[in-house]
């Protein structure tokens, strides 16, 4: 396979250019040259963009990706995937799963629930109540 150039490497991770050089000032991938004004690429920066992608969508920060996807701070060593790491994540997911059912059957509940009011619904106080344990705890705003 040829090199890719910026365009190309756009068009097939899904992301603008300007994304890929963010990427590239942050250490994450790395062109290999220029042709003209636009940067080549090597086509396994795919393969790396696919890892970045997936390491957002499950919630990690650029940083932390950083440092799974260029263990040694180059951005053509192979990923070192902290295993525990992603162990911790996958925990923290499940979590957010089970927030986002409960979320999900109270929306369903609500829409389908034939009290005259909601807050006369037994059940959807049950939920509410549920949801209120279940909030995280924030500081309330003013002074402390």
């Amino acid at each position: 396979m040829t090199d890719l150039d910026i365009a190309e490497v756009a068009h097939r991770a899904g992301v603008p250019a300007s994304t890929l050089r963010y990427y590239e000032e942050k250490g994450l991938i790395a062109s290999i040259g220029r042709r003209g004004l636009r940067r080549q690429y090597d086509p396994g920066v795919l393969e790396r963009l696919a890892l970045i992608a997936m390491g957002r969508t499950a919630g990690f920060s650029l940083d932390e990706i950083a440092r799974m996807v260029t263990p040694d701070g180059q951005p053509d060593a192979q990923p070192d995937l902290d295993r525990q790491m992603l162990a911790t994540k996958a925990d923290e997911l499940d979590r957010r799963i089970r927030e986002l059912a409960v979320l999900r059957d109270s929306l369903r509940h609500a829409a389908a629930c034939p009290a005259p009011s909601h807050m006369e619904c037994p059940a959807f106080r049950r939920l509410l109540k549920s949801a209120l344990a279940a909030a995280p705890r924030k500081r309330a705003p003013g002074p402390p």
